[in-house]
């Protein structure tokens, strides 16, 4: 499953829409939709946040 894939799907198991990560994160709906879309990817910093949010790995976010 791709990084966008992962994404979406740990967001909806937690209950979270896209407008409450995007503002946990600090970037804009659009910003964060196109993590989901995969036409966009976070850097290091947000990936790290992104994992804090969601309380998932990075490992698992990017199925190493």
């Amino acid at each position: 499953m791709k990084f966008n894939e992962k994404l979406r799907e740990v967001r909806i198991e937690k209950g979270l829409t896209q407008n409450s990560v995007a503002q946990l994160l600090g970037v804009s709906k659009s910003c964060y939709a196109g993590y989901e879309q995969g036409y966009r990817e976070p850097d290091i910093k947000t990936l790290k946040k992104l994992c804090n949010i969601l309380g998932v790995s990075s490992d698992f976010l990017l199925d190493l």
